[in-house]
């Protein structure tokens, strides 16, 4: 039997375990359970680090269980790599293994206050003001503010940095350290992808970076050490792949870049997950943007190996409208019908949808905006309004797109694209119509945990996947050609750009001092907090 890689691939709306063959990078079997978000707030986005380690335990046994069913022998994976949602911040007890928190998710707005206040004390209230070290933007997208957040309202977090007993970590950084033994042992790291995404990581010294800390009021003690993201971080200690060695670790956009081959400086790939995130490789060095991208850490294969960086274009809501209109407002049963309502409509017949829940973020960088739906006349029915959804993720597509292009005065000839909406065919078919450019699908469409699977089985000490040019497997795919002339396309998108500007600056925050008791902070709640609520809104 050929050498198999597996990979951990913890995501915001799901976790899965997936096998591949390291000689063909096959995908053998996998299985995937769904994560539950709360949202005990407006604009609160929270997930349980208990729910989401339970769930990476069954996605394992339960693939172990299909490969016995398929005469696989589970002694045949040789590593495993993890791969994550990014910016999702944990905070967790050192001696006990609990959380001290639910984990904040990177789509999280409770943060905005914190933003503003360190905008307005940056010089000339630049939000771009730690940009030349991080290349971020000041945003509540980022980890160090979500932390600032836990340490300035959950008691329990304070007391535990204090007894010198709290651990900070994004996703990976949780995975890792139970995976290997939690409070017996376990090991605290990430990789600098992941590290690049906290506003803490310094993207040229490639380091932690003292200033940012202060600057941030973070304690440095509290950091998992900062590791490449192909090498043998530790093994497992339990289950049914107990000493198998966990061997890559890269943030989820990172690893579909990596999955799809993107190695060569100048090419790029966008994944439509709960997000839509388009990164192109820029080499080994970092491109600063002008046009509202954001300079990253694709990838460092290797302790000796070069880092190598991107250009990103980020937004929050792609796969999140169509659950959005499925659990929220019951326009669907199931996420595969949006596709047949949209088109029986064909259309969005004028109606354009502006799916800012959590404010926009590349090419704006607008926390304030919000969700918008406009061009309504008494013919709009759920059919239009579903294209419309489908239409606003090919628009913020285009979007960034752009931006990327302008940055890199190389324009980009056809687009690579992966992540679950791309089995939407028609999805597919309006991306390329509304960039005028063919979308390139590869049939097999989990290339996010592909890329942490070849990160893991090309690290030394394991080195059953070969990462050199000549010897990647070859991938097959499937191409959209635009239908529709360029004047149309034009012409739609402009009216996007008409509905963004009426989704701007609509919410804003002013300090709470009516007389309804909401200027109170509010204590207890399941994790003890001590959380002063969102400011009253004002509606322009």
């Amino acid at each position: 039997m050929e050498p198999l890689v597996a990979a951990i691939d913890q995501g915001t709306s799901s976790t899965r375990f997936l096998v591949f063959n390291a000689k063909t990078a096959e995908l053998i079997c996998h299985h995937q359970v769904e994560i539950n978000q709360s949202f005990p707030k407006e604009g609160w986005v929270e997930e349980d680090p208990r729910e989401i380690m339970q769930s990476v335990y069954e996605c394992m046994e339960r693939t172990c269980e299909k490969l016995c069913q398929l005469n696989i022998n589970v002694s045949n994976i040789k590593a495993v790599g993890v791969t994550n949602q990014r910016e999702t911040t944990l905070v967790w007890d050192k001696e006990t293994g609990e959380p001290l928190y639910n984990a904040i998710v990177w789509l999280d707005l409770r943060t905005q206050s914190t933003v503003e206040r360190l905008i307005n004390k940056a010089p000339g209230r630049n939000k771009n003001h730690l940009k030349h070290k991080t290349g971020l933007p000041i945003s509540t997208y980022f980890s160090a503010v979500k932390l600032r957040w836990l340490l300035d309202n959950v008691d329990g977090i304070q007391e535990a940095v204090l007894n010198e007993r709290a651990m900070f970590g994004t996703v990976d950084s949780w995975i890792i350290w139970c995976l290997t033994g939690g409070r017996n042992g376990g090991v605290h790291c990430t990789d600098m992808s992941n590290a690049s995404r906290t506003m803490l990581f310094n993207i040229h010294t490639m380091d932690w970076d003292p200033e940012l800390c202060r600057y941030f009021d973070i304690p440095m003690e509290i950091l998992p050490k900062v590791r490449s993201s192909s090498e043998i971080y530790g093994w497992m200690k339990s289950g049914s792949l107990a000493g198998i060695p966990i061997s890559g670790c890269l943030g989820d956009q990172s690893a579909a870049l990596v999955g799809q081959m993107c190695f060569q400086e100048g090419q790029a790939k966008n994944t439509y997950g709960t997000g839509c995130f388009l990164l192109r490789n820029t080499g080994t060095k970092p491109v600063m943007s002008e046009h509202g991208l954001l300079t990253t850490v694709a990838y460092k294969l290797g302790k000796d190996e070069p880092a190598c960086y991107a250009l990103e274009g980020s937004v929050a809501i792609a796969g999140a409208v169509v659950r959005w209109l499925k659990d929220n407002m019951g326009i669907v049963q199931s996420s595969s019908e949006i596709e047949k309502l949209a088109a029986a409509a064909g259309t969005s017949y004028g109606c354009y949808f502006v799916p800012a829940f959590s404010g926009l973020y590349a090419p704006y960088w607008e926390p304030s905006a919000r969700g918008i739906i406009c061009g309504l006349t008494q013919f709009t029915n759920r059919n239009h309004l579903a294209f419309a959804a489908l239409e606003a993720v090919c628009f913020q597509t285009r979007e960034i797109l752009d931006a990327m292009n302008q940055d890199s005065g190389v324009p980009l000839t056809q687009l690579q694209v992966d992540g679950g909406m791309t089995s939407n065919r028609l999805l597919m078919q309006l991306q390329a119509d509304i960039l005028c450019m063919p979308v390139v699908r590869p049939t097999m469409s989990e290339t996010t945990a592909l890329g942490a699977a070849m990160a893991a089985g090309a690290a030394e000490g394991v080195r059953v996947w070969t990462l050199s040019p000549g010897q990647l497997p070859h991938v097959t795919s499937e191409k959209y050609e635009p239908q529709i002339n360029s004047d149309e396309s034009e012409f739609r998108f402009g009216r996007w750009k008409k509905a963004v500007q009426k989704a701007m600056n609509w919410e804003t925050t002013e300090p709470c001092c009516n007389g309804n008791g909401l200027g109170k902070k509010m204590t207890g709640g399941p994790w003890g907090v001590s959380a002063t609520p969102p400011p009253t809104r004002v509606d322009h």
